[in-house]
């Protein structure tokens, strides 16, 4: 059965990775989709992956942390199937080193992807949301931003940030309708973790009570979840994927 029939999807960093998975399962469950990509060539090929499968996609190119390239995302979904009722704030960077090495513009760089690119997504997302009496948030964070990780202070700060954003944003619109929610997940096989050095990626899997790293199809199926009415009491919980790294 599919759960997301009706509603308009807006996934930002969508063309690769958990983020093209995300798309791909919303598309599955009956969703339209807007495909939000740093990357055009990588949005269309999602996009296209979709369409070719019998769903419904549009591609849009753009930065999360700029307003007006997210407005075009958002407007895309408005003009051509009315506003969004589903919005997915995953786009996120990578970036590994040690809080005493670190140059202060890849800090600036991790807390605008992460951080301010969220917030730009569900400020854009919420008027026409809170209008309408429903809607869908559903925030990408990381178990990192719960428990810290060794030479990712910079990511873990802005995961952290994106989870009490989320918590503080369910509590002012969760009695208008529109439910807020984050899913932090564990280390994932995408290319963002692959591209980070072979000893943490055999220390971080040797800490693992599963002892594996999660796949993008597992973050998507939460994403699902959360976005279809079986999560309907659901409000301002984050949610982990996370092969048992964090157990709250």
């Amino acid at each position: 059965m599919k759960r997301l029939v009706g509603h308009r999807a807006v996934v930002t960093g969508a063309g690769a990775g958990i983020g093209r998975a995300i798309a791909l399962r919303l598309a599955e469950e009956g969703a339209r989709v807007v495909v939000n990509d740093l990357d055009a060539e990588t949005a269309e090929e999602t996009a296209a992956h979709i369409t070719d499968a019998g769903g419904t996609a549009l591609a849009v190119a753009g930065d999360v942390t700029d307003p007006a390239d997210v407005d075009r995302a958002f407007g895309l979904c408005e003009d051509t199937w009315g506003h969004c009722t589903l919005a997915v704030n995953n786009a996120g960077i990578v970036h590994q080193v040690r809080l005493a090495d670190m140059d202060l513009a890849d800090w600036d760089r991790m807390i605008a992807v992460h951080l301010r690119g969220c917030f730009i997504g569900c400020r854009r997302a919420i008027g026409p949301m809170l209008e309408a009496g429903s809607g869908v948030i559903v925030n990408i964070a990381s178990q990192l931003g719960q428990i810290g990780g060794i030479e990712l202070t910079h990511y873990s700060a802005a995961k952290a940030g994106i989870i009490g954003l989320t918590k503080a944003l369910a509590r002012e619109v969760s009695e208008a309708g529109v439910r807020v929610n984050a899913v932090a997940p564990g280390p994932i096989n995408t290319e963002l973790v692959r591209a980070l050095s072979p000893d943490w990626q055999r220390a971080k899997a040797a800490e693992l009570p599963l002892g594996r790293f999660g796949e993008p199809e597992d973050v998507a199926a939460t994403v699902a979840f959360l976005a279809s009415d079986d999560a309907g009491i659901y409000v301002g919980q984050t949610l982990g994927p996370n092969s048992g790294d964090v157990m709250l």
